[in-house]
């Protein structure tokens, strides 16, 4: 009777530890979302291209987002896994999922409306669903507040990292649908994605503005090699030293901070002469 009694009372404590998740995210959006919703007391480990809020690096880093392996993931002896659409290899995610771990998959589209929706499916997961409604609102309110009339502005996006060549962001790319969303002109028309930067196209694109991120300055050198780049001396944000770096994550994450982002991107460019 007593072993009866003593099984009895420890359920309630079964069941929350049966409830207790351990999360791993795999995207900077889908992590901030994640600490925007109040739910990062699950989160144990993270992509590294999860650098903010600060207290997310004190994580453990599974790996790059396009590079991640099931060992780092399942070392961590997560239950749920908040995956970016853009997670690769898709082989590894499976085999966290056929380990018995749920994944799910978070939208990553280049696209303003892929906020909403992203924080829908994060808050239905983390089971946070009036927290995410709050969010949703609180969102789609700044979204609605941003500028809407157009600015002719013409801005060039620059994506650098260390060891690869610098590209500019053509159409079909989030760079360009955070640009469009400030009201402002992507200088680069006439093709698709990332391509290399070439004098005669930076040239012909006479950018006012450029944006890159801190990560692409310090990648550089610093902002006086910015300069030096295939032409861009010859254009009016060369002449003019007109740059704007941004966190990217902030910009062209499509997550919690990418309305004030576009907002200091319009307001830079009403700056501009």
């Amino acid at each position: 009777m007593k072993t009866w009694l003593a099984l009895l009372g420890a359920l309630p404590l079964m069941a929350l530890a049966a409830a207790q998740e351990r999360m791993v995210t795999l995207g900077g959006d889908v992590t901030e979302i994640v600490y925007a919703l109040d739910a990062q007391s699950s989160l144990v480990g993270r992509d590294s291209t999860s650098r903010w809020p600060q207290a997310a690096n004190a994580l453990p880093d599974v790996g790059y987002l396009r590079q991640l392996n099931a060992e780092g993931m399942l070392s961590l002896r997560p239950t749920l896994v908040l995956a970016s659409a853009q997670a690769q290899p898709a082989l590894a995610l499976r085999m966290v999922e056929q380990s018995g771990v749920k994944v799910v998959t978070v939208p990553a589209d280049s696209a303003l409306s892929a906020i909403d929706e992203k924080v829908r499916v994060i808050a239905e997961a983390t089971h946070r669903e009036a927290q995410g409604e709050i969010l949703r609102k609180t969102l789609r309110d700044a979204l609605a507040a941003l500028p809407a009339s157009p600015l002719n502005k013409r801005v060039l996006f620059i994506l650098s990292h260390g060891g690869m060549t610098a590209m500019a962001a053509g159409q079909q790319t989030g760079a360009d649908a955070a640009i469009r969303a400030a009201g402002l002109q992507n200088a680069m028309q006439g093709f698709s994605r990332y391509q290399p930067l070439s004098q005669e196209g930076v040239i012909a694109s006479r950018p006012d503005l450029v944006v890159i991120s801190q990560d692409g300055i310090d990648a550089m050198g610093g902002e006086a090699s910015l300069w030096k780049l295939h032409g861009l001396a010859h254009t009016p944000a060369g002449r003019n030293r007109e740059v704007l770096v941004v966190d990217d994550m902030a910009l062209l994450g499509f997550s919690v901070r990418t309305p004030e982002a576009i907002l200091a991107l319009r307001t830079k460019a009403e700056q501009l002469p």
